[in-house]
């Protein structure tokens, strides 16, 4: 599909699931002026685009696509960031109701964290961004320390996420574990992060059978399978689309608020994408083939935007 095809097809998707809810989004006050379906459309699919922040999607939509969405025309940018942000609700009831639209296992969970820095860490001390929330912890990919947070994230074959958690970075791998994997049952993959045998007898009991390899590769007995290693990589490829498609390394946020409504977006776009490649008969991450000529659609629309004074 084309990129216009595309942008119609998430708002008819958003626009009828909102209409068949039964819960009252206001309890008070005015409507808004931009339809909330219209919001989370022009979110999700800036998202999809790799539109970083909230400014630049708002611009790129509202100079782009200001006939598809005349109300955005009659906003203030900070008016439609706040009503996207309040929309965070919206969006984890939505992340629910795509999971029964997507083909997955449940019973095949595969289970890892990544460092989310919230500025330098030379700035850590003096950083007022997510103070309250932030923590000192170790990123053993890059070998040093950081400041800022921990996504713990599971996904479900075929690279489904079905779980997230935005704790502080000095919050060990296993302790979110335990609360993550709470009534999962079937098989879960980990890497050596997650060796804990008190925590795998506790899984066990419940019905989950935690595989982790031992936590010193030198002193392992066996080599673990090359199989389990292979089937692991999923969720690193799933991370590589969250940093390099939807930017959720860059923290703009300032508060809980506006961070955890910025992931919900990526989340869900990321869970639109694989919903597509299924309904396109493509492989289940494939993101790129979605929409085609994707890349020099945006490079285009970016270059005519930057001319215009």
């Amino acid at each position: 599909m084309n990129l216009n095809t595309f942008i119609i097809t998430v708002f008819c998707l958003i626009d009828d699931w909102l209409q068949a809810q039964d819960f009252k989004l206001r309890q008070r006050g005015p409507q808004a002026t931009l339809a909330d379906s219209e919001v989370l459309t022009i979110e999700i699919v800036g998202a999809f685009l790799g539109l970083e922040t909230d400014s630049e999607t708002f611009h790129y939509f509202r100079r782009h696509y200001g006939t598809w969405f005349p109300d955005l025309c009659r906003v203030h940018r900070t008016t439609y960031v706040r009503q996207a942000a309040n929309l965070w609700v919206v969006k984890a009831f939505l992340w629910r109701t795509m999971l029964a639209w997507i083909v997955y296992d449940p019973s095949e969970s595969i289970i890892d964290s990544m460092p989310v820095p919230v500025c330098r860490f030379a700035r850590a001390y003096r950083c007022r961004r997510l103070q309250e929330w932030s923590a000192f912890g170790r990123d053993e990919v890059a070998r040093q320390t950081f400041f800022g947070l921990r996504a713990h994230m599971r996904i479900c074959w075929p690279g489904v996420i079905t779980d997230l958690e935005l704790l502080p970075a000095n919050v060990s791998e296993t302790e979110a574990a335990e609360q993550m994997l709470t009534g999962v049952i079937g098989t879960v993959l980990a890497d050596r992060g997650y060796w804990k045998p008190v925590l795998a007898e506790r899984l066990r009991e419940q019905g989950l059978l935690l595989l982790a390899p031992f936590r010193s590769a030198k002193h392992e007995k066996s080599p673990w399978p090359t199989r389990l290693k292979h089937r692991r990589y999923r969720i690193e490829t799933v991370f590589s689309q969250l940093v390099a498609r939807f930017k959720v390394k860059r923290v703009w946020a300032r508060d809980a608020w506006h961070l955890c409504s910025r992931w919900l977006r990526c989340v869900v776009a990321h869970l639109f994408g694989v919903f597509f490649c299924q309904q396109l008969g493509l492989p289940p991450l494939q993101f790129s083939e979605i929409v085609k000529d994707l890349d020099s659609t945006i490079k285009c629309n970016r270059v005519m935007l930057e001319k215009i004074p």
